[in-house]
């Protein structure tokens, strides 16, 4: 699918048939936005800049020289445009071709910011008088939605911070959502030093006009106050993290501790269990009465219990209950 924008008459007009080439000029052409298209729409893109534009693989590639290259007919860019899912986020590769002053970007996906923009080119041409500013515009809105990304990613760790401090679902559901709460800052975040890189390289480029290099450094200050913001909320999440563990741990160690103290409790009077139980001449027991007396059970059960007093006021005294 092809969406061509050209100047005509002071307006903007748009035409989704590459047979539009053969009746416009280079310099007329202000936009043409590719969604998925077929071999031969980019064939006649190509054709008609006198440039290849880049493939999907050739988008997906992060390598440096990959993301971002010029010569001295165009600037080639790469970036990853973020679009939220059920659970995490998903990144679409977007091309950047920019010949003259004209702008073609390459998707395979529809993308919201794309759709309100090229609206407001065709009800305000004369705010976007370049591909550059078409460009500035994409990168700022784009800027825009990581920030507001960044903001529900903040508001969740919150949520997840006040169910802990007070001990709301501790369990393993909890502790895998953590995990891709951290999954999602790290894409937010690589995101968005992936748009860093390639705003300083369009800076240091002779074909950015200057006009637009105030703007740029703008959005890159905006940059640097998110990667602080996602750096601050990633160190939030390990701190949850911590935390879920220690409690986890803090509830190991008082069920081990009942354990143990009934473990301790009962071993005075398995001890005394054991001792009447043995077939030998005892206390308490006449040597010719097999059975012994009525109350022999009866002393014996009682100084299981005083055991068991006495070791309950050690435990007690040396605060360990």
């Amino acid at each position: 699918m092809l969406n061509i924008f050209y100047r005509k008459n002071g307006m903007v007009e748009v035409s989704q048939s590459e047979s539009i080439f053969a009746k416009i000029q280079l310099e007329e052409l202000v936009w043409i936005d590719m969604i998925d298209p077929a071999g031969a729409e980019k064939r006649a893109v190509e054709a008609f800049l006198g440039t290849e534009i880049q493939s999907r693989a050739q988008a997906e590639e992060i390598e440096s020289s990959s993301r971002y290259n010029e010569n001295e007919h165009a600037i080639f860019a790469n970036t990853n445009f973020l679009t939220p899912g059920a659970e995490e986020y998903n990144m679409q590769p977007v091309s950047f071709t920019l010949v003259g002053d004209s702008l073609t970007t390459l998707r395979e996906v529809p993308l919201r910011s794309f759709t309100e923009l090229q609206r407001r080119l065709q009800a305000n041409p004369k705010r976007y008088p370049d591909g550059f500013s078409i460009f500035a515009t994409i990168l700022d809105q784009r800027v825009d939605l990581d920030a507001d990304m960044i903001e529900l990613l903040s508001k969740e760790i919150s949520q997840y911070a006040k169910r802990i401090n007070q001990q709301e679902d501790i369990n393993e559901d909890l502790l895998i959502d953590i995990n891709q709460l951290q999954e999602n800052t790290m894409i937010v975040r690589e995101n968005v030093v992936d748009k860093q890189r390639l705003i300083s390289n369009l800076l240091k480029s002779p074909k950015t006009p200057d006009r637009l290099e105030g703007r740029f450094n703008v959005l890159l200050q905006d940059i640097s106050s998110l990667i602080n913001h996602t750096n601050f909320c990633f160190e939030r999440l390990e701190y949850l993290q911590d935390t879920f563990l220690g409690l986890i741990n803090l509830e190991q160690n008082k069920i081990m501790k009942v354990f143990t103290v009934v473990s301790v409790f009962l071993m005075p009077p398995t001890l005394i269990a054991g001792f009447y139980g043995m077939n030998v001449r005892l206390p308490m027991i006449a040597a010719d009465e097999p059975n012994a007396s009525f109350w022999n059970w009866i002393i014996i059960i009682g100084i299981m219990g005083l055991s068991c007093l006495i070791i309950w006021f050690f435990f007690k005294r040396k605060k360990m209950l």
